[in-house]
This record gives structure tokens, C-alpha cells and sequence, in this order.
């Protein structure tokens, strides 16, 4: 008994890990079902095992075009050993962001351990203490849930900020972990735009609140800072192209007119619109300024956190925020006990701040995907002030004490599972378009009988279906490399292929097409295809409507 005693933190930890595990890698190949972005991964990760090129026949890049985009490039080398032991598949592209948000889950515990040491062992609750709660919230968060059970960059990125978070803490004690601090935060560059915005600021503050203790270890927080310039120089040198820039340009806050129009009509409500008043205070500065604060503080709307989540519908799922609604309580207790003991809380508060700020730079606010690592603090002081609560009631009567705990484990096992019900009920079903379902079950209908047909028509209704039809065709990479033209940029700064070999994707425009493309198969959406038409098969999304309609023209 005492044995177990003594060990019941590191039980719990092993049972939070092994839940994490569990929960990230169940039917990870499958569901959801691969989208463009995924399919872009492996593919270019299958194109470089092929010919050392990506899709478009750019020699081991550091960002991969895609589609124009210019994807930062580390999780595709992440993913390409896979794909070189298990094939392009599923299992290869999101193996790598799945075993990242597990581990993720255990660097928490270690950086709570590390920050709040003293707490760790000061409020004690059968075994758990602050460390485990802040990794099993983390373990079944719904937010970093959603990303680590994909193929998502943001997901190894809020990997590395968090573990150069905690290395860059333990370096107080032992300097040399200033090196592989900084190298983790720097890899993060290499994984996820956001990080780009999010680190500098992070590390700027890691460096005053723990000031004192880099003086007196300057030798080695000088050569991990010489190190990080040396790993930097060749991000510095791609983004000196210029075209790596295009992605963030195109969503970027000032692409937005709305606070241009704005000035417009508010200068002209003065009787002298060009008069210096006007243009003091209705100008860009503080225009697109107030439209970064406003784009800043939808990331802590309650809406966002605890009801309906991202506006896009595959960064959510139904009926769910980023959080469960009881986070809110904890987050309210949590800030609330900080208030009253704000010891070591600075550098956990300052994330907090910084963690939305690449996203509020874009136009599309709030965004989960880039405001990601907010998940990270968010969890930490939502567990400090769960933990806080358990304590406040373990000094009550054991009677009260017992029915409370009691009915709290069946609130939140019960929130826990309604999440989980929507994920594995609802999400596909509601969401029909929020990744390609149905695109796996057509191509394979195509593999099976496109040698009776000279041409293959698809509609382009649906996200980058060219990139798809290369994954699941495992078409290779060295014959489309040779015969593609990626389109120019559409009003979102995307571009596609319209066609390689016999397959073509365009609008489908039944009546148009058919007459021209004799001996062709022609696949369009439910409202493309007239019911008269020779269709030979239908493919259904999740919830039972068509996806698509195969006419044999």
C-alpha cells in the first residue's frame, strides 16, 4: 500500500499518457478522412523519396509551394520517413502530428513541474497534483484534440514553442539547456508561420523574467544565441525569395479594405475632410490598429472558447468551442487564485497574451489553427484552477466533500464523452465538406475502370481535388513533375492544377461537356448531373446525400 502510495503521481502520469495516445491515435487513418492540405504533405513527401523534388520540381525546399502557399517544410520531412516504411497512406502523414500531441501532453507536465514545483507538492489531490491535472486537461482538450489527430503543421509547431518553453526554464538550473531551448524554437520556424510572430515575443520575455539567472550563465545563453543564427540563416535566405511571403500576404490584416473604407467615410462626416483633425484621428494607423485589437480579443471570446469554436468547419466540431464549458469556471478560479499568488505566473500570463497575436494580424479572426499554442496556457491555468478548487472542497466535511467530487467526475466525464459523441457522430456528418469524403471511394472507382476511357472529367467543386487524386493514385511524381501548370493565384492567394495525364478538373457544365468529350467519364456534384443522365455510380458523403454522380459518357 505504501508502495502505491508513493507512486501515484507517476500511475497517474502514465494513465494520462496512455489515454493521450489513445485518444490521438484510434482509427487515426481513417477518420477524418484525408484532406487537400494532408494529401499535400504526403505526396511531396512521396515526390522527394522519388526524385529528390517536390510536386513542382523544386530541389529539396525549405517551403514547399503546393499550391502557391508555400507550406513551411519540416513536418513533410517529419512525415517522409513514414512514407518511405508504410507507403503513402494515412498512417504515414499523420502518425508524426499524432505522436507530437502526445508528447506534447507530457512536456506540460514537466514545465508545470518545472514553473510551479512548490505548488506541485503544496496542494496534493489523491496523487495528482498541478502537473497532471494540467497534462490530463491537456490530453482530452478539445482544441489541441482536433489538431493532433491530422496531418497539421500548427500542431508540431505548438510541439517545439512548448518544449523551448520548458527547456528554456530548466536552463536555469543547468545552462547548457540554453542550446537545445533556442534549437527547439528555431525548429519551430521551420514548422508553422505563426511561430514566426509568436517565438521572438515569447523569447523576449523568457529573457527578462529569467534575466538574473542568464547573467549568470551567459557562456552558454551566448552560444545557444549563436547557434540560433546559424540555424536561422537558411529560413533567412528562402524568405529573401520574396515568394514565401505570398501566403502571408494574402491573408494578412491590411488585404482586408474594411478599415480603409472606414477612413474614407469617417473623414468625410468632417466639414473639411482633408483638414488635419480628420486625418489625425481617422487615419491607417489607427484604423488597422483597432481592427489588430478587435481581431486580438475574439481569441478570448467566450463564444469562440466555449460554444461554437473556429467559424471554419474543419478546424471544429458541432455543438463544441475550443474549450468545455467548464473551463470557463476553472479559468475564472484559476486567474482569480494568480491574483492572490502571482509567484512564477508572469511568463504563463505573457503566452497567454502573445499566443493570438500572428492570427489577429490576419483578417480571419478568430482562427484556431493559428492561435493554436494559446492552448497551452489556457490549459495551465484552467487546471490550477481546477486543482485549487479540489483543494477548497477537501477542507469541507467528508459528507460534502464526497457528493461534490462525485458529481463533478460525472459532469466532466460526461462533457468529455458528449465531445467525443460529436467528433465520432456528428463531425462527418454535419460537416460533409469540411475534408473530402467520398474522394477515396472515387478514385478507386476510376483506378478500377479508367482504361475504358480516354478522358476523365472532375468537378472542381470541392478543395484541390488534383492533389487527392496524386495521393490515392500514388501517381508518380516524376511524370507529373514533367507534365503540370500550376494556375495563377485566385483572390486568396490558392492556385491549382487543372489537369495532368487524362484527368481534368474544371466546373462541371453537363451540357457543355458531354457533347465534346465522347468516351469520357464525367464526375460532378448532386446539382451538376441531371437524374437522366448515364450514371453509373453514386458516391455519398457521411450523412447520406451524394457526393458525387459518375456518368459514362
Amino acid at each position: 500500500m505504501k508502495i502505491l502510495k508513493d507512486n501515484l503521481s507517476k500511475i497517474w502520469l502514465t494513465v494520462i499518457i496512455v489515454l493521450a495516445f489513445i485518444l490521438r491515435f484510434y482509427k487515426l487513418d481513417s477518420y477524418p478522412t484525408i484532406n487537400a492540405d494532408e494529401a499535400a504533405v504526403g505526396y511531396n513527401a512521396y515526390s522527394l523519396i522519388q526524385t529528390g523534388m517536390d510536386e513542382h520540381g523544386n530541389f529539396w525546399p525549405i517551403h514547399f509551394q503546393s499550391f502557391n502557399d508555400y507550406k513551411p517544410g519540416l513536418y513533410f520531412y517529419l512525415v517522409l520517413p513514414f512514407v518511405k516504411v508504410l507507403g503513402l497512406n494515412g498512417w504515414a502523414v499523420r502518425i508524426p502530428g499524432a505522436f507530437l500531441g502526445a508528447m506534447t501532453v507530457l512536456i506540460v507536465y514537466f514545465l508545470v513541474k518545472e514553473l510551479f514545483s512548490d505548488e506541485n507538492v503544496r496542494i496534493k489531490f489523491y496523487g495528482l497534483g498541478f502537473a497532471e491535472i494540467a497534462a490530463l486537461m491537456l490530453a482530452i482538450s478539445p482544441w489541441h484534440l482536433h489538431f493532433s489527430r491530422g496531418g497539421w503543421e500548427v500542431n508540431a509547431a505548438t510541439f517545439f514553442i512548448t518544449l523551448g518553453f520548458w527547456l528554456f526554464l530548466k536552463a536555469g538550473n543547468n545552462s547548457k539547456y540554453y542550446v537545445l531551448s533556442i534549437s527547439s524554437f528555431v525548429i519551430s520556424f521551420y514548422t508553422y508561420h505563426a511561430a514566426r510572430v509568436v517565438v521572438p515575443l515569447l523569447g523576449i520575455s523568457l529573457i527578462c523574467f529569467q534575466w538574473k539567472r542568464i547573467r549568470n550563465n551567459f557562456k552558454w545563453f551566448l552560444v545557444a544565441g549563436i547557434l540560433s543564427i546559424i540555424l536561422f540563416l537558411p529560413l533567412v535566405r528562402d524568405l529573401a525569395k520574396g515568394s514565401v511571403f505570398s501566403r502571408a500576404a494574402g491573408v494578412g490584416l491590411f488585404t482586408d479594405p474594411g478599415p480603409l473604407n472606414r477612413i474614407n467615410e469617417q473623414r468625410g462626416e468632417h466639414a473639411n475632410y482633408q483638414g488635419i483633425i480628420p486625418k489625425i484621428i481617422h487615419n491607417k494607423a489607427v484604423n488597422y490598429g483597432l481592427a489588430f485589437l478587435s481581431n486580438w480579443s475574439r481569441h478570448f471570446y467566450g463564444e469562440f472558447l466555449f460554444l461554437s469554436g473556429d467559424e471554419i468547419q474543419r478546424d471544429k466540431v458541432p455543438e463544441t468551442g475550443e474549450m468545455y464549458y467548464l473551463d470557463f469556471i476553472w479559468l475564472i478560479i484559476g486567474l482569480c487564485a494568480i491574483i492572490k499568488n502571482a509567484k512564477n505566473w508572469a511568463p504563463i500570463l505573457f503566452w497567454l497574451i502573445v499566443a493570438p497575436i500572428a492570427a489577429a494580424l490576419t483578417f480571419q479572426a478568430p482562427h484556431a489553427i493559428r492561435a493554436n499554442n494559446m492552448v497551452i496556457p489556457l490549459v495551465i491555468i484552467s487546471a490550477y484552477g481546477l486543482l485549487n478548487t479540489l483543494y477548497w472542497f477537501k477542507k469541507q466535511k467528508m459528507f460534502i466533500s464526497l457528493i461534490t467530487y462525485s458529481l463533478l467526475f460525472i459532469v466532466i466525464i460526461w462533457l468529455f464523452a458528449s465531445y467525443e459523441h460529436e467528433y465520432w457522430i456528428h463531425m462527418a456528418k454535419e460537416y460533409p465538406y469540411s475534408s473530402q469524403y467520398g474522394m477515396n471511394e472515387l478514385v478507386n472507382f476510376i483506378k478500377e475502370n479508367q482504361s475504358n476511357y480516354k478522358k476523365i472529367i472532375v468537378t472542381d467543386s470541392y478543395d484541390q481535388p488534383y492533389i487527392l487524386f496524386l495521393f490515392y493514385l500514388k501517381y508518380p511524381p516524376k511524370k507529373f513533375q514533367e507534365g503540370h501548370v500550376l494556375t495563377e493565384k485566385d483572390k486568396f492567394g490558392f492556385s491549382t492544377v487543372k489537369n495532368f495525364d487524362k484527368y481534368y478538373f474544371e466546373p462541371i457544365k453537363f451540357d457543355e461537356i458531354r457533347p465534346g468529350n465522347p468516351n469520357s467519364l464525367i464526375i460532378g456534384a448532386d446539382k451538376d448531373i441531371p437524374k437522366e443522365a448515364n450514371i453509373v455510380k453514386k458516391i455519398h458523403f457521411p450523412n447520406g446525400k451524394i457526393a458525387f454522380k459518375i456518368v459514362a459518357n
